[in-house]
């Protein structure tokens, strides 16, 4: 056994100032969607498309365009 262990952070990490931005940006979208529900009626349907977009989005980007999706992979 080697005594020296090789340890490699992952060169896509983000700062923790970038993680806090990201982060909080993320957490606004997803109460966006919760606070649009408060709008919701059965005359009025967009609420709740609003809502749907919104979580949606709060969920899509940190996966697919910050490229996050498959960070357990990395170690």
């Amino acid at each position: 056994m080697s005594s020296k262990i090789d340890t490699q952070t992952p060169q896509n990490e983000n700062s923790l100032v970038t993680s806090v931005v990201l982060f909080a940006v993320m957490m606004a979208l997803f109460l966006g969607a919760i606070y649009s529900l408060s709008f919701l009626s059965l005359e009025n349907p967009w609420p709740m498309a609003v809502c749907l977009g919104l979580f949606a989005l709060a969920f899509w980007i940190p996966q697919t365009i910050l490229g996050r999706s498959d960070s357990a992979g990395e170690h």
